[in-house]
């Protein structure tokens, strides 16, 4: 790993726009337990009602981006509602890993960042996930130079590092990419520096990691066609609350004046979006009424209108509670199939297609899905058609058939490759008649925190089962 040039002089940037100057430490040793879930599967027996009410967890891709941003801040940043998830914690080794120390205890994470003396994070951790790469904003930013090894996380196509890459070098970094690592330092050996960068796509992870780079730039730095996501305005407002100064997030541009510092804040995570809109799903697939919170409408505003037109009824109770009601006897009959197409917020989310296209198998009708941010997911359709779904896909456009008299989804054993397919499974399995198994369950811990427990307690007939039983 590259270690911090001469640390006892307050992490002292290095003096010169080259490579040559990290120094490398010697190799940091993982030792690498078996998975817990690699031997477990999901059971699940179809056909059950849901009702109740059930909690949404904090923002897995917020929490995972402000826990990078929290090697911009001076001290020790407490967060709370944070979701206990295989990503966050695979995020956690990775801060460890640069030297920080960090706790985490029921929803709450505590991270001091003053004790880091690496600028390059372990391999193995990053190529878990794609978010550990936005560490490299902050570490450029704050220290003068990063050594970041390219992102892994799930399989669902290509998503380059460009706009990172040129971004940074607009702040002033010289980037290289080297063995498959993005080598950065500050050209004039002191810091980055205000720019303008134009983002050829609303790249969300981009976005972030340039805001938390610039955010200690010195200057002014103006990025156009950023992201919009709430994440993204979750993350602004973090360093809003460390002494930042982040103005228009939520828009397509972002003001940012570089401050010297960021001090230590308190913090709250937003309530995922993703898992209220997986719940939504469940609701209306299975032909249930409960209610969830925190939920914030205005993250999901997509998706309760496509819910909304199929006939599905939502209904504000309280502050930041929802109810769903998708009885068939109250919609007068089965749902409408509808299309849907995914782009950058605030059209519909790609992190929900998979889910909805489970949800359209049985709906009336045909319906057409086009996935226009990840050309690779197409995944679950695979498995969908294992369950009986009657799907054609072609390039990133799926076909979906829906429910037809005589014919349902029926129960069958099933991989979840990635996060959200397997989400889609799930929901899929609550739907069909019989008995589904669902192997891939460290796929699903990444981003779901307690998913089958909290679908339990709706009423749902699903458990964890060890592989080798009956």
């Amino acid at each position: 790993m590259a270690s911090i040039p001469n640390p006892s002089i307050h992490l002292s940037k290095s003096p010169k726009p080259t490579f040559t100057s990290l120094q490398r430490a010697p190799p940091l040793t993982i030792c690498t337990l078996k998975s817990p879930n690699s031997d477990q599967k999901l059971v699940i027996h179809g056909g059950s009602k849901l009702s109740g009410h059930v909690e949404i967890s904090g923002s897995k891709n917020s929490a995972l981006a402000v826990l990078a941003g929290t090697l911009c801040c001076s001290g020790a940043s407490k967060l709370h509602n944070v979701p206990d998830i295989s990503d966050v914690r695979t995020m956690v080794s990775i801060l460890r890993t640069l030297g920080a120390r960090v706790e985490m205890c029921g929803g709450e994470v505590v991270v001091e960042s003053d004790g880091v003396r690496s600028v390059e994070p372990c391999c193995d951790e990053l190529r878990k996930m794609r978010a550990g790469f936005f560490v490299l904003g902050p570490l450029i930013a704050r220290f003068g130079e990063a050594v970041v090894a390219l992102p892994g996380g799930c399989d669902i196509g290509s998503r380059p590092v460009d706009l990172f890459v040129n971004g940074l070098r607009a702040l002033g970094a010289v980037v290289e990419l080297r063995q498959r690592k993005v080598e950065a330092v500050t050209a004039n050996g002191k810091g980055l520096v205000g720019g303008r960068f134009h983002l050829d796509y609303p790249s969300v992870g981009a976005t972030e990691t340039l805001m938390m780079a610039a955010s200690l730039a010195d200057g002014v730095t103006v990025l156009s066609n950023v992201a919009k996501e709430p994440e993204v305005v979750d993350l602004a407002r973090f360093l809003n609350n460390s002494g930042a100064s982040v103005e228009g997030a939520g828009s397509g541009t972002l003001v940012i004046n570089g401050r010297k510092r960021l001090l230590v804040p308190e913090f709250i995570v937003i309530p995922d979006r993703i898992e209220a809109g997986t719940l939504m799903v469940a609701a209306s697939i299975t032909g249930s009424c409960f209610s969830m919170s925190p939920v914030v409408p205005s993250h999901l505003s997509s998706v309760i209108d496509k819910l909304s037109a199929a006939g599905c009824k939502f209904k504000h109770t309280s502050f930041g509670n929802l109810e769903i009601a998708a009885i068939p006897s109250m919609l007068g009959g089965n749902f409408q199939g509808f299309d849907v197409t995914t782009g950058p917020f605030p059209t519909f989310p790609t992190d929900l297609q998979p889910q909805m296209m489970a949800l359209l198998t049985i709906c009336k009708g045909s319906s057409i899905v086009k996935e226009s941010v990840f050309e690779g997911r197409m995944n679950h359709v695979r498995e969908l058609q294992k369950l009986g779904a009657r799907i054609k896909v072609c390039g990133s456009t799926a076909l979906v058939y829906g429910k037809q008299k005589g014919r349902s989804l029926r129960g069958s054993h099933v991989v979840a490759s990635d996060l959200r397919t397997g989400a889609s499974l799930v929901l899929a399995g609550l739907a069909a008649e019989g008995i589904t198994e669902i192997d891939g369950l460290s796929h699903i811990d990444r981003g779901y925190e307690n998913l089958e427990f909290k679908l339990q307690s709706l009423g749902a007939d699903i458990r964890r089962r060890s592989i080798t039983s009956s």
